[in-house]
């Protein structure tokens, strides 16, 4: 540091007070760059008055250093807005006022079950968070803490049900990453309740009380700015261990429930809060998924064989840039059937051009090849079934991938390895299909392997008419031209 700067701490920095109104499981960069900033918005620009109580979900967290800031931390959002222009911004969140945790704290959480005050309840605690956990059957709730996310949440409705009865009504929003979470981590409850021989009012309460919603959740959070950190420091005047860098797109769709709705009105802020509540929220999880997701996993391949290595730095090269637009809007948007997809499209490209984000290929190669099956394959085939063709910038990224498991790319005349990252069952089956095309040059065999591998695709594409011939062809042109891999993507562009 260039001087002695001060802790960001309720000593430094005024804090606002407020009823705990939210439980929040979870205290990683995610939720606290997107909920938790979306909560300080909804307590700045409406009449919304409400903070946040930190469940720590696993033993090892870092509530302790959030409480030791009191929970003042710094959000930095950078990116491109609305106007196309660059902007970066940093403010304080101080909505944060208690933490547990439950290890070490076990009945201070179940207590605040019994709060009049409290209304939601958040969740993010991975996509194996929201799952049964067959011990917590037999433990014994009211005294030890649970290790799974949903027994630590069944105790605390329990305490709430016993104290409050049908009346301590609560909504359950959960974050996590996976279709319907509200759905499933309700089932996960009831489940449990059943096992353990609940009463059947509690059951009901679990039924009528408790208002499950389902979200879809959109912001890219690079986490803690490690490289800026003392740069920051000086520049905002003070030292803080806890702040985090997210862009400035943001986007959060919850399903319709009206006492959700009610009782955190996250909708009801407007810029730059991007909240809504909606019947469905399956079709906004599609459009996310195969616009941003797809894109980013059809342009990992292509990308990253034509020499790139940043998102950035791919669509700034004309070829690939180009490649990556017209799969994008000619291929991917014809497939996607929800309000406002063009404008999100749009978005995303604006995403990925983002100039303070370097977001590395590699970073998103990991774990490829299931990636593409759930993301760009389902793209691929609805295509057809509406065009009565095969994409083929989708099925060129198809063939791109193949080649990519080889497991070098060619810079500059010479083979620079490209270190795969994905199961390694599907590692060993890429290194025996290219070794045995090293040996016999059989690019048909080679493709028949691949895309008759069920336990790769769930199907065996090898029978979809047309389909392995158009990546043969392709794969063929590809292994003829490593050298002017570039060349081979502008034609398919031209084509």
């Amino acid at each position: 540091m260039e001087k002695q700067l001060p802790i960001l701490n309720s000593k430094t920095h005024k804090k606002t007070t407020a009823p705990i109104r939210v439980l929040q499981f979870g205290e990683g960069n995610f939720l606290r760059c997107f909920i938790d900033w979306m909560i300080q918005n909804l307590n700045d620009r409406t009449s919304y008055k409400g903070h946040v109580c930190v469940v720590q979900p696993l033993e090892n967290g870092r509530v302790k250093q959030l409480a030791d800031q009191d929970g003042l931390y710094t959000v930095i959002l950078q990116g491109i807005n609305e106007k196309g222009e660059a902007v970066k911004t940093h403010q304080v969140i101080d909505v944060l006022d208690d933490f547990v945790n439950p290890y070490t704290e076990y009945e201070k959480l179940l207590k605040y079950g019994e709060s009049k005050d409290l209304q939601v309840i958040i969740s993010n605690t991975t996509e194996a968070g929201i799952a049964f956990d067959e011990n917590d059957v037999d433990l014994d709730l009211a005294h030890i803490t649970p290790k799974s996310y949903p027994g630590k949440l069944y105790a605390l409705l329990e305490r709430r049900f016993n104290v409050l009865g049908k009346d301590g009504e609560i909504a359950i929003m959960p974050c996590e990453l996976i279709d319907d979470n509200g759905d499933k981590l309700k089932e996960v409850l009831l489940k449990l309740a059943t096992l353990r021989k609940a009463s059947k009012e509690f059951i009901d309460y679990l039924n009528t009380s408790c208002h499950f919603t389902s979200s879809l959740v959109d912001r890219i959070v690079p986490g803690f700015p490690k490289d800026e950190f003392e740069e920051l420091c000086n520049q905002y005047g003070y030292i803080d261990n806890n702040m985090v860098k997210g862009e400035y797109f943001n986007l959060l769709v919850y399903r319709k429930e009206e006492f959700c709705q009610k009782v955190f009105p996250l909708d009801k802020i407007g810029e730059p809060v991007n909240c809504i509540y909606v019947d469905d929220v399956h079709p906004y999880k599609q459009r996310k998924v195969r616009c941003l997701n797809g894109t980013h996993s059809s342009m990992v391949p292509v990308a990253y064989l034509a020499n790139c290595n940043e998102v950035r730095e791919s669509l700034e090269n004309k070829v690939v840039g180009e490649f990556v637009k017209n799969e994008l809007f000619n291929e991917i948007l014809p497939t996607v059937k929800v309000k406002d997809v063009e404008q999100f499209a749009n978005d995303v490209f604006k995403r990925f051009l983002n100039p303070y984000v370097h977001h590395l290929l590699m970073s998103i190669a990991l774990n490829s090849i299931p990636k593409f099956k759930e993301r760009d394959l389902p793209i691929i085939l609805d295509y057809k079934a509406i065009k009565g063709e095969y994409p083929k910038h989708l099925m060129f990224a198809f063939s791109s991938l193949i080649r990519f498991y080889r497991g070098y790319r060619v810079v500059n005349g010479t083979k620079q390895e490209i270190k795969l990252a994905d199961d390694p069952n599907i590692l060993a089956f890429f290194k025996e299909i290219w070794n045995k095309y090293e040996a016999d040059k059989d690019v048909e065999s080679l493709v028949h392997s691949t895309l008759s591998n069920t336990s790769l695709w769930d199907k065996d594409l090898s029978k979809l008419t047309g389909f392995e011939a158009i990546i043969t062809n392709n794969l063929k042109e590809i292994l003829a031209h490593e050298d002017n891999f570039v060349e081979l993507v502008d034609k398919v562009n031209k084509n």
